[in-house]
């Protein structure tokens, strides 16, 4: 059934993914996508791209439309497709959940024990990397083009990147404010194409 594979899925992802969000995308690309074949790579495209412009964790908000999508897809109604994105959603809070009730009655009491400490020194890398490794996801050639069969789109897309970047790291302009004026500008640029 598929509200159990979800389910089976989302709480793999949950209690295997570190990094928050973004952490969470190759891993859950890499089941729906690879593993289960539930969705194109353009479909889930398409949902983290909704999934950042929605209030709320990515990881989450992307559980919740490919909980949906997946139902609806499979040929249920809307009404189970809500199941569906209820049940990938609470799979993949659950680990979180249950751990930060267990870790919170004991972190604050050996918070300052060598052991603890280097333990969260062994994980920032790894977040780094998981959250590299989603953006490296991201750049399939549905979002950047490609530099032989779309030049124009692909050379613009890396400019953005490159801009977006330089104005962050050296200028410090608010990563919202980026947004906006990338969104604007990919709007009229590729509204004329």
């Amino acid at each position: 059934m598929i509200f159990l594979e979800l389910f089976y899925t989302f709480l793999k992802i949950g209690l295997f993914s570190f990094g928050g969000g973004y952490g969470m995308l190759s891993v859950i690309q890499g089941e729906v996508v690879a593993n289960h074949g539930w969705l194109t790579a353009a479909e889930f495209t398409d949902i983290v791209a909704i999934s950042q412009m929605t209030p709320g964790p990515i990881g989450i908000n992307s559980a919740t439309y490919v909980g949906y999508t997946v139902v609806l897809n499979s040929g249920a109604t809307e009404w189970l497709a809500v199941i569906g994105s209820l049940v990938a959603s609470f799979a993949v809070m659950l680990p979180s959940i249950l751990l930060m009730l267990i870790v919170s009655r004991y972190l604050i009491k050996y918070s300052k024990h060598p052991a603890v400490e280097a333990v969260f020194k062994g994980l920032r890398p790894a977040v780094v990397g998981l959250i590299a490794s989603a953006a490296l996801l991201l750049m399939t050639e549905e979002n950047f083009g490609s530099p032989t069969e779309t030049p124009l789109q692909f050379w613009v897309s890396v400019a953005l990147f490159v801009a977006a970047f330089v104005a962050m790291k050296f200028f410090k302009i608010s990563p919202m404010l980026i947004l906006i004026i990338a969104g604007a500008f990919g709007g009229v640029f590729y509204g004329f194409i």
